[in-house]
């Protein structure tokens, strides 16, 4: 499979080019040929297949040209030694659980794949030069990130955060490694920290002299993993209603955005033909996306902080890719995916709603896509919301809004035994750039 840059200026770029680059000369985002559509005996019988199983059929239709089967299979199955659980919240709503990994987030899929591909190439061709892999995080990819390359060897992690703006728990996963993970404190926000990565690679000095890549949701390692659990949602949700035809089961997707690589994997997985009737694509206060729906415009902001401060994004990367699938037809993105916009206030109210009445605790993110269900689905549809980390990541906010203990889980406690090891960095390129030239 050949890929090519969401800006048209690069085209016919192999797999392995396009995840080491990470992103295109043209500073497009790499985007396949093609969308394989899976045929239909694999959805009449998914509901009889593992999480692996129908994971691999996935991946093979991605990257089965370009790796060998066997190696294919087991870096699949190794990234998901975790179920994603699909779980009954109430009435037609559902949580899918995608918080069950090693630093208790969905990223884990896609940080855990690319890492475990990338080693792939490393070792197929001995590379002798170290792959730098710069990340920018609001919060869950640094850790994911940091934590699926922690000891792989030949690569170097370079992790960039929002000084003050993630959790303490979620700093804990990625600034206390050591090994090959270095924690970059930046004096800035998210976009000040995406806006640092993407010009590294844009930098042709830096280029020469090191072998950059991301593992944002801009490469297409991190993102196109991310479809894996779609279809594994679908085949619960099949084998929770047997009765029920695909087209009776009228499945609505809420997704959490904040750089938008979720909602994109989902999109892909619908190409792919999995029976999706719509997408809502959540925001917190920032709503870039909601204002493109209602105007035609995308305007990128500067980004607000929330309490889903893992979707504080003012200009999602991803959009590119969403553009580049519905061939900039705002009509038929339109068609597909709603927008919604909540406030923190919003956000807190139902959180707290939400357990009181059904004993279910949401994170911020979850909560989210909870109300946008609990508001915009229709009574023959079946919502499934993202749950995208363990409530416990935001520790001191969730116990604030339901005034109860919350227990964190042993993954998370051993992570806050470790010290805290950053590097401070101002949000000025050239202190950055300065900065990667001496390493």
């Amino acid at each position: 499979m050949k890929y090519y840059s969401t800006n048209k200026k690069v085209s016919g770029v192999s797999l392995e080019d396009a995840v080491v680059k990470g992103l295109a000369e043209d500073k497009g985002l790499y985007m396949p040929d093609s969308i394989k559509k899976l045929p239909k005996e694999f959805f009449d019988t998914i509901e009889n297949l593992s999480f692996q199983e129908i994971a691999y059929t996935v991946a093979d239709a991605f990257f089965g040209e370009d790796v060998e089967a066997e190696a294919l299979k087991k870096i699949v199955y190794d990234t998901l030694n975790f179920d994603v659980p699909l779980v009954h919240v109430n009435e037609n709503i559902y949580s899918l659980e995608l918080y069950h990994g090693p630093t208790l987030a969905f990223k884990d899929v896609g940080g855990r794949f690319m890492s475990r591909l990338l080693g792939y190439f490393i070792q197929k061709h001995k590379t002798e030069k170290q792959v730098n892999v710069l990340v920018a995080t609001s919060g869950d990819t640094g850790s994911a990130v940091a934590n699926g390359f922690l000891g792989v060897k030949g690569i170097h992690v370079y992790v960039l955060y929002p000084k003050g703006l993630v959790s303490p728990i979620q700093e804990c996963q990625f600034t206390s490694l050591g090994q090959n993970i270095t924690a970059l404190e930046v004096d800035g926000t998210f976009d000040d920290c995406q806006a640092l990565v993407k010009s590294a690679f844009m930098d042709k000095e830096l280029n020469a002299k090191l072998k950059l890549t991301s593992a944002n949701s801009i490469n297409v390692a991190r993102f196109l993993p991310q479809s894996f659990y779609y279809f594994y949602a679908y085949a619960q949700m099949k084998s929770m209603h047997p009765k029920l035809s695909k087209e009776e089961l009228e499945m609505v997707f809420c997704v959490p955005s904040g750089n938008f690589g979720n909602i994109t994997a989902g999109l892909f997985a619908m190409k792919m033909g999995l029976p999706v009737k719509r997408f809502i694509a959540a925001n917190n206060r920032n709503d870039i996306f909601l204002q493109y729906l209602q105007t035609a415009e995308y305007k990128p902001r500067p980004s607000i902080s929330t309490i889903a401060n893992a979707m504080d994004v003012g200009d999602p990367s991803n959009f590119a890719r969403v553009l580049d699938l519905y061939k900039h037809s705002h009509k038929e993105i339109a068609s597909e995916i709603s927008g919604v916009s909540y406030t923190d206030e919003q956000i807190s109210e139902t959180l707290k709603t939400c357990f009181s009445e059904t004993g279910y605790l949401l994170d911020p993110h979850g909560a989210v896509g909870y109300r946008a269900l609990k508001e915009m689905l229709h009574e023959t549809e079946n919502g499934i919301f993202l749950e995208t980390a363990h409530p416990a990541k935001f520790l001191e906010t969730v116990e604030k809004i339901i005034g109860e203990k919350v227990e964190i889980p042993q993954k998370l406690q051993e992570f806050m035994k470790g010290e805290k090891k950053s590097l401070p960095l101002s949000k000025n390129f050239s202190a950055f750039k300065n900065y990667l030239l001496t390493i």
